[in-house]
């Protein structure tokens, strides 16, 4: 079996990392010297945001030189001492690859601006008539999706920021140099890449307007940006990206043993998000979970209704990451944590069927940190402060040792605050207290570890009422049952599946069983071996 299959991939975000020279920007250095605390909480591999040159417009979504790696961050020397030390314990290193679109400030950006021999590599269009932009299609951070260049008199297109320019994956010569940048990864050894927007490869080349979303259907989630008023279904999200994904894959398995991921932030059963291993990328991963805010049943089970249409698929599974409200805070914990609920959401993660992945500080149930406008650094929080003030909060500095300058994260000046409530469930307090959030992480990775079933079996729900989950897995002769209280009050359940029963170890909260009666106290879990 692949080792991936079923896997606890560790997100490091990794200027907020740890500081290693000082100067308030987490680097390789610093990752290197944290790299034992990752292998003792039981990860697999770790997933580095992204390490490459750049103008920093999205924070190194905006590549510059996909070649190099960012001098915050230290040298190519440095990142060769960080696959070898990260190897020497047992972790895979997996890097964030933007082979969508480049920064502006990308050498083949200036050639194509000019009409040098990669006048094409770019999505280029003339402007209407009244100069206005070729078609309706919107940005995902504000505006038309398409900038005028005079030096060409067109407009390029640009999903995200107009400093981040979409390349043509119709072109062939563009994609064979973004699929060039995979092998000189994986030729230095990284063990593969988790894909930046990889639902966006492909656009319609006949510049089709997108469709408008119908009045009736307009959620607050649809108005809560304008990008959302229309369907996605000729900028990205084409039928046809899967056979991009799928040559991607083939790329990847040039060299053995490695892993690729996808983010699909939309589109996702259009775009080939649901693929099967051999037919587009190894796993993906989607923004449905990513997105609910709702403590219930209900959100992991829409999402495994969706992944039963797809039964060849492998999904990875994650409640969180760079780009999202923390965990906690999203589900009601506020801005002070909540370590019952921080705990829940760990079992219920590492309980259902994925490759798990857990964002840096998700162990430690770190809430959202509140910024005001002046310390804001993410151009999605200036577009919409004071309602959304944007993906700051969820990449704050991780907190080392309350004791210590800035919590331990660096001697300089940290580039984003660190959080305040964050001192009390920094690392330093957590790993001297068994009950700890970080504590119960590392027992239930290292379970997971030793059973089949929750690494890598079948998922199916057993009837219960609201607000219990409930589901078993299992992978042979191994069967395991899973059960959630996601409510704040005591519930009960009565089921004979609960009589005769072996239960684990590996819960938490108040949980008491009798006869056929199973109580289970606010935001608590129990397991039973069948």
């Amino acid at each position: 079996m692949p080792w991936w299959r079923g896997a606890v991939v560790y997100q490091v975000y990794i200027r907020s990392f740890c500081d290693g020279n000082g100067d308030g920007q987490g680097d390789f250095a610093g990752l290197i010297g944290k790299l034992d605390y990752i292998a003792d909480l039981g990860a697999d591999a770790i997933w580095l945001s992204p390490i490459h040159p750049s103008p920093n417009r999205d924070w190194g979504y905006d590549v510059s030189d996909y070649d190099d790696v960012h001098p915050d961050y230290g040298t190519l020397a440095d990142f060769d001492a960080l696959l070898k030390a990260a190897h020497a314990r047992g972790l895979k290193i997996l890097t964030d690859e933007v082979l969508c679109h480049t920064s502006d400030e990308h050498a083949w950006f200036a050639d194509s601006r000019r009409k040098g021999a990669k006048s094409d590599w770019y999505v280029w269009a003339d402007p209407k008539s009244d100069g206005t932009a070729p078609n309706n299609w919107l940005s995902a951070f504000g505006g038309p999706a398409w900038s005028y260049q005079p030096e060409r008199r067109q407009h390029y297109h640009h999903k995200f920021l107009r400093q981040q320019p979409k390349l043509n994956w119709h072109n062939p010569d563009a994609k064979a140099a973004a699929l060039a940048v995979l092998h000189f990864w994986l030729a230095r050894g990284v063990d593969g890449f988790r894909l930046d927007v990889a639902n966006a490869y492909l656009h319609d080349d006949a510049l089709a307007d997108n469709e408008a979303v119908p009045l009736a259907e307009r959620t607050a989630a649809v108005w809560a940006d304008a990008a959302n008023l229309q369907h996605h279904f000729h900028d990205s999200n084409l039928p046809e990206n899967l056979a991009c994904l799928d040559e991607i894959r083939r790329t990847v398995e040039h060299h053995a043993n490695r892993f690729v991921f996808g983010e699909f932030s939309e589109g996702f059963e259009r775009s080939g998000a649901y693929a099967a291993p051999d037919e587009g990328l190894h796993s993906g991963y989607t923004f449905f979970m990513l997105r609910a805010c709702g403590l219930s049943p209900k959100f992991i089970k829409d999402n495994f209704a969706a992944l039963a249409r797809h039964p060849r698929h492998w999904p990875c599974v994650s409640f969180c990451n760079h780009d999202i409200v923390r965990t906690v805070s999203r589900f009601g914990g506020g801005m002070d944590g909540d370590p019952a609920l921080a705990k829940l959401m760990l079992a219920l993660l590492l309980s259902i069927k994925g490759t798990v992945l857990i964002y840096q500080g998700e162990e430690l149930g770190l809430p959202e940190v509140d910024l005001r406008r002046d310390q804001l650094k993410d151009p999605v929080g200036d577009l919409y402060y004071p309602l959304f003030k944007g993906r700051d909060g969820c990449r704050t500095p991780m907190p080392w040792d309350a004791r210590a300058q800035n919590m331990g994260f660096s001697s300089g000046t940290p580039w984003l605050p660190l959080g305040p409530s964050h001192k009390a469930l920094a690392v330093s307090e957590q790993e001297q207290d068994s009950r700890s959030v970080l504590h119960f992480a590392k027992r239930f990775i290292a379970v997971r570890k030793r059973s089949a079933a929750l690494r890598s079996g079948e998922l199916e729900f057993i009837d219960a009422p609201e607000p219990i989950l409930a589901f078993r897995r299992t992978h042979g002769a191994e069967s395991v049952l899973c059960v959630f209280n996601m409510s704040r009050d005591a519930v009960t359940l009565r089921d004979n599946f609960i009589s005769g029963v072996a239960p684990a170890a590996w819960g938490h909260g108040e949980v008491t069983t009798k006869g056929s009666e199973l109580t289970l106290g606010p935001l608590s879990s129990w397991f039973a071996h069948l």
